[in-house]
């Protein structure tokens, strides 16, 4: 037989495009138009509908970036329309979209005259049923169109103004396009469906498989059958003329897909969490109503906080959804409060994440989630599985892994073991996507993408627009009828998370084991752009570990009112902030302006607390107190306790020498050249030098930073061929203080100055560098090394709740892909019988390099990135002043480290009193490091204290109630009782056994 297969091809195509999907709607008639401008923000609707609405000229050029226009939609359905069997009536609406997906340009929301919600007006889900309006065959509804603009313009990564509203302009930036009723024909509806998926499923089979031509001529024959100048009337024959091929069964080992709604609504990004809100109206609003038409339809909805803003903003929507809940249709996921970032969160704010989350659900829904869901976060830090665990879940669920640039994981589902040996099933769907459109190719792709056949038969794919919002549509649930059972393609059933991780569990008994971090090979810039972001954040966590820390211990001492709501109020707001696209600094510079906004409220409003607890623990007097929330004691002050801090006699000797300084406080000696580069850093205790011969530390570098694509998100390996070392100084000066010496140092490179205030204090045993930048570079990323004289074959990097290691060398591809990492407080390198630690106070981003030297020796460099300068999504990101702190501690173990981690993020706090105050609780050992104390979340006034095995060893220690308690039980992080390896109880105080890293959480009844 001759190969006509293009030919036929294209003719369908030409069909499909100017015959088949025009005839969708058949009859239509333009609606009335009457319009109000929002003149700033958006307003509520009962609002809007108030005011005096303008007659509005149908095809109007409308809004400017950012803005609202609301359109009063007016008319009546022409007699008979939707009369017969296969037709109804629907309003479509088109505000100006473009051809691209859904969340990225213009999208509206229709309302009733009484204030409810219908449902969204978006690309490709533009249309409004008449049933839904409930008038009968009056329409008469509002729609509110947010000109949200196009940042990500095609993905060029150009820079573009329109992320902030003050440069955005003020030209429209939308048409509007046909607003009318339409007689929609079911049949053609149908018959679009049909031919969709079975072309999308032929293009996917092998051509010499017998069924790809099976397809193809059936629908050639329902070609031959179509009347093009009558689809409407034809479409029920050509229907007929598919029927068979659509009725063959899928093979009895074809891989199984479990399809669950979606829409990952990133709640912050190109937008600001202002439109984020709306986004989540539209799109929940659309999910309910598909749940109306379609029982068998499941949604899952991941974020305790967009649910939260519906119940606070939509309060009749989230009644309905509530039902949709309760139905099993709605299923709350992942039990977190957003899809946060998982490498820079610390400890105590990961495990809240799943407090607030899952708290949230089962107040609200009665329901507990079972399963993590993080399918966008830019790689999963190695605590994860403890923490997860630990919130009383079970299985973990990603997407992100699939974009790394050079290693393919090896399993889509296994278990993952997480750095204290907790394990968690695990899936990564192999449909490499969380916004599925249920598309033959996509499906197509899971099954032979999927990597664990002949052991599991199953995976995964969450469906629905998103990112942007959107959801899913009324045509990918016809997709996923049409493919539960269809010859060539995997078998579809839609279904809930749990359903798939149950059934995948049960039939995958001993799944292979990823152990460790799941880095990912992209992104790596986020751990560095937008500082101020990030400063915030470590500032903000470590303010909420004093607030609590010292209203707990106010509460039980003195009786203060512990502000329980004010804390979880600061608490949300900061796990909000910890969401993706946020604290990793990859979204439009007005989400960053708020952020900024936000932090310093928290501040401030933490400040306040702590201030005031302190002052009700100590009382009236001119005693000068040191408040130690630390975890270590600290100037001679208990960990956690207050007390006056102990007096010393010990001073800092300074030396001029060579035109720079010799600065020595019997502890260490650091030698600054004329330069101010750290050319000698000894410990006394070893007498060994921490920096390499020949070599200087306290080294800023500027580094060209264009990577290929991502800028805010990507830093490239090949930045480091293009390197500036900044070791010429416009002055060096030495000021002399009450604690030590200090010696400045100027700089300036660019168009940018650096101030740099070198410090050692008497009895520190760490050299301090705050580094002060006026940033105005582009495209640059700065950062600070140390070449350290330490053989390193890994270096040590904080994480949530202990540290990870990673290696120096680049011995493999999955080595070297980790040329940038993250690290919390504190990065450390060593060598058996030394090391040296590198601690922060707000950076992320670190990389670790050796080379053996001439001599024989091996260097191995530290550096912290200190600042970048991505011109996209925000073009001005990290121009402007910037403090960034590290210090140097030669002579570390892992347990300095620790220490010095807590040091530079908490920052001595005195306040004048009468009274010492005793530690709540006693730790016996150093290696078991409290992370949190606080009121019991239940408001029983039971003490509530987290802690975690630090060195990465078997540690045994007593933690003691200093207080009167009449009994200790280990919880899980939602404070209820479970049974604890390791962990005896016996009146007020736990005796405990912790494996490396383990987390404990203990409950003090009182």
């Amino acid at each position: 037989m001759h190969d006509d297969r293009r030919i036929t091809e294209q003719r369908l195509d030409r069909f499909v495009r100017e015959r088949l999907l025009p005839a969708i709607y058949g009859r239509s008639v333009p609606l009335e138009l009457s319009s109000w401008e929002a003149p700033g923000e958006p307003v509520p609707a009962a609002e809007a509908m108030r005011q005096l609405f303008t007659p509005q000229e149908a095809g109007a050029a409308w809004g400017k970036a950012w803005s609202t226009k609301w359109l009063r939609l007016q008319g009546e359905v022409p007699e008979g329309w939707g009369a017969s069997e296969d037709t109804t009536v629907e309003i479509i609406v088109d505000l100006g979209f473009n051809s691209d997906v859904p969340g990225f340009q213009c999208e509206g929301t229709a309302w009733r005259a009484d204030g409810s919600i219908i449902k969204a007006i978006s690309p490709r889900n533009y249309h409004v049923p008449l049933k839904l309006l409930g008038g009968g065959l009056s329409v008469d509804f509002y729609v509110e169109a947010a000109a949200n603009p196009d940042v990500a313009q095609g993905w060029s990564f150009a820079p573009t103004p329109l992320g902030d509203k003050a440069t955005s302009g003020d030209e429209p930036r939308y048409r509007l396009g046909r607003i009318a009723i339409a007689e929609l024909n079911e049949t053609v509806w149908e018959l679009n469906q049909d031919v969709w998926t079975l072309t999308g499923l032929m293009h996917e089979l092998p051509m010499e498989l017998p069924r790809r031509h099976e397809i193809l001529r059936a629908l050639e024959r329902m070609l031959d059958i179509m009347d093009p100048d009558d689809v409407a009337g034809t479409a029920a024959a050509g229907r007929a003329a598919l029927e068979g091929v659509l009725s063959r069964p899928a093979y009895a080992s074809a891989h199984e897909l479990l399809a669950t709604g979606h829409a990952h609504i990133d709640s912050a990004w190109l937008w600001p969490v202002r439109e984020t809100i709306r986004k989540c109206a539209r799109t929940f609003s659309n999910v309910v109503a598909l749940m109306d038409d379609d029982p068998d339809f499941v949604f899952s909805c991941s974020s305790a906080q967009q649910l939260a803003w519906i119940k606070e903003y939509f309060p009749e929507l989230f009644v309905r959804i509530r039902e949709k809940v309760k139905a099993g249709q709605f299923v709350p996921v992942g039990g977190m409060w957003v899809e946060s970032d998982t490498n820079m969160p610390g400890g105590e704010a990961m495990a809240r994440q799943f407090v607030e989350g899952k708290s949230f659900f089962q107040r609200e829904f009665d329901v507990e989630c079972q399963e993590a869901w993080l399918p966008d976060s830019f790689g999963y830090s190695g605590a994860l599985p403890q923490i997860v665990k630990s919130a009383g879940s079970r299985w973990f669920l990603t997407q992100k892994i699939s974009w790394n640039k050079v290693n393919r994981m090896p399993h889509h589902t296994f278990t993952w073991e997480g750095i204290d040996g907790t394990r968690l099933f695990t899936h990564f769907p192999p449909v490499d996507t969380y916004n599925a459109e249920l598309h033959g190719r996509e499906l197509a792709h899971a099954q032979r993408n999927y990597r664990d056949h002949g052991r599991g038969t199953m995976s995964l794919v969450p469906f629905g627009y998103g990112d942007g919002g959107g959801g899913p549509t009324r045509e990918m649930v016809a997709a996923a009828h049409r493919t539960a059972d269809l010859e060539g393609s995997p078998k579809v059933r839609m279904g809930t998370a749990r359903d798939f991780f149950l059934k995948a569990e049960a039939e995958y008994a001993n799944p292979p084991v990823w152990v460790g971090e799941m880095y990912l090979e992209m992104h790596r810039g986020t751990y560095t752009s937008q500082a101020k972001t990030k400063r915030g954040n470590r500032r903000s966590e470590h303010l909420l570990r004093e607030a609590e820390l010292w209203c707990s211990t106010a509460a039980v001492r003195v009786g203060f009112p512990y502000p329980a709501a004010e804390l979880k109020r600061l608490w949300q707001l900061v796990l909000l902030q910890q969401f993706h696209d946020i604290l990793p600094g990859s979204s439009i510079a007005w989400v960053h302006q708020d952020a900024e906004r936000n932090y310093a409220a928290i501040a401030r409003d933490l400040e306040a607390i702590i201030a005031e607890a302190a002052q009700a623990l100590v009382g009236q007097g001119d005693t000068r107190f040191l408040l130690n929330a630390a975890p270590h004691k600290r100037n001679g002050v208990q960990a956690l306790g207050v007390a006056e801090a102990a007096s010393t006699d010990a001073s800092v000797e300074v030396l001029e020498e060579a035109g720079g300084y010799v600065v020595d406080n019997g502890i260490i000696r650091a030698v600054l050249d004329s330069n101010g580069l750290l050319t000698s850093l000894v410990d006394h205790a070893s007498g060994r030098d921490a920096i390499a011969p020949g070599q200087a530390g306290n080294l800023l570098e500027l580094f060209r930073d264009t990577p290929n694509e991502w800028d805010a998100w990507d830093i490239e390996e090949f930045y480091r061929h293009n390197v500036t070392p900044l070791t010429d100084v416009e002055g060096t000066a030495l000021e002399r203080t009450a604690t030590g010496a200090v010696v400045v140092v100027e700089r300036s490179v660019g168009g940018s100055t650096i101030t740099q205030r070198i410090t050692l204090d008497a009895g520190a045993e760490s050299l301090a560098i705050a580094t002060t930048v006026d940033w105005q570079e582009r495209e640059k990323m700065l950062k600070i090394a140390f070449p350290l004289d330490v053989r390193a074959d890994h270096s040590a990097s904080e994480t949530q709740f202990g540290h990870v290691f990673r290696p120096t060398h680049t011995n493999t591809s999955w080595d070297a892909a980790k040329f940038e990492i993250c690290a919390h407080r504190w990065i450390h390198v060593g060598e058996p019988g030394y090391g040296v630690a590198v601690s922060n106070s707000s950076s992320y981003g670190h990389d670790v390099t050796r080379a053996v030297r001439q001599d024989g020796g091996t260097t191995t460099t530290v550096r912290t990135s200190l600042l970048r300068s991505a011109k996209f999504p925000d073009p001005e990101a990290d121009r402007g002043e910037h403090t960034l702190e590290v210090s140097i501690r030669p002579g570390a173990g892992i347990a300095d480290a620790v220490e010095e981690g807590y040091r530079t993020n908490l920052k001595p706090r005195y306040v004048t009193g009468t009274n010492p105050v005793e530690p709540l609780v006693s730790v016996s050992n150093p290696a078991i490091v409290v992370e949190a104390v606080k009121l019991a979340e239940d408001g029983s006034g039971d003490v509530i204290v987290r802690l975690y095995e630090s060195l990465g060893q078997r540690s045994k220690g007593t933690v003691m109630a200093n207080f009167e308690s009449s009994g200790v039980v280990a919880t899980d992080l939602l404070e209820r009782t479970v049974e604890a390896a390791g962990v005896v109880c016996a009146g007020s105080a736990a005796e405990l056994v912790l494996r490396p890293f383990q987390l404990v959480t203990l409950r003090f009844s009182r």
